[in-house]
């Protein structure tokens, strides 16, 4: 088996959610949910999180994540992209432990309905399907498709994006292609890729993997906490009576 690593990005400097990744979610941090799922799948050689925060670190580590290193400043901060950070974990653990994975799997604590079976089948799709990158999605609901978004124009009067007459857009749901966004559960690449300048995630043959819409819960405001809660309780109760 290709040696798996789990790099869970926590930084400290949540602006939406001040202090979200400790911030309790159903009677646990929210980070716990992230560590707890990757622990429990069995996939992972090692599951990490990386944070430039001590009181980050330290829930980690009661939860059962190595922390062996905080993350610079720079890379804390809004704008800072993913590829960088997970590049600063792997290149750590490279130089000060002489140790690298084959493939790191991105797991952000913003989606804490990941269950076990979404990383086990996405750790299959990622090496029977020789994949550089993988990318968990869902289907995009058919009133969000492009080829049903509208331009509002000076005078009032509606046309499709391209300028196309209201009449002649696609108006019945079976009319449109299918379409998927990511939801955020799952990003994973070859180690090597985050050694390419700059580093990245994404190589020439990406899978996606699609999961059901349900589990497509993102918290990056407080309005969001309350509606993810409620969608988790949900999801834990249907596993309950299976």
């Amino acid at each position: 088996m290709p040696r798996l690593l789990a790099v869970i990005p926590a930084r400290g400097g949540s602006k939406g959610v001040p202090r979200k990744n400790v911030k309790e979610f159903l009677g646990r941090p929210l980070l716990a949910w992230a560590v707890e799922v990757a622990r429990a799948s069995g996939l992972f050689e090692r599951v990490i999180v990386s944070t430039d925060d001590q009181g980050i670190a330290e829930t980690g580590r009661a939860c059962g994540a190595e922390v062996p290193f905080l993350r610079p400043g720079h890379l804390a901060e809004d704008a800072t992209p993913t590829a960088p950070v997970i590049h600063h974990a792997v290149e750590w653990l490279r130089r000060q432990e002489h140790w690298t994975p084959d493939f790191v799997m991105v797991l952000e604590p913003t989606s804490p309905s990941r269950r076990v079976f979404h990383l086990q089948e996405a750790a299959r799709l990622l090496f029977d399907r020789d994949a550089d990158s993988l990318a968990s999605v869902s289907a995009l609901p058919h009133h969000y498709n492009p080829a049903k978004a509208l331009r509002l124009h000076p005078d009032g009067t509606m046309t499709g994006m391209e300028g196309t007459p209201v009449r002649d857009m696609p108006h019945r749901r079976q009319g449109l292609p299918e379409l998927y966004a990511f939801n955020g559960l799952i990003f994973a690449a070859r180690a090597a890729l985050l050694f390419e300048s700059p580093p990245t995630l994404w190589g020439k043959r990406v899978i996606g993997y699609v999961t059901d819409p349900k589990y497509s819960i993102d918290i990056d405001t407080p309005e969001d906490w309350l509606i993810a809660e409620a969608r988790m309780r949900a999801i834990l109760d249907e596993e309950a009576v299976q």
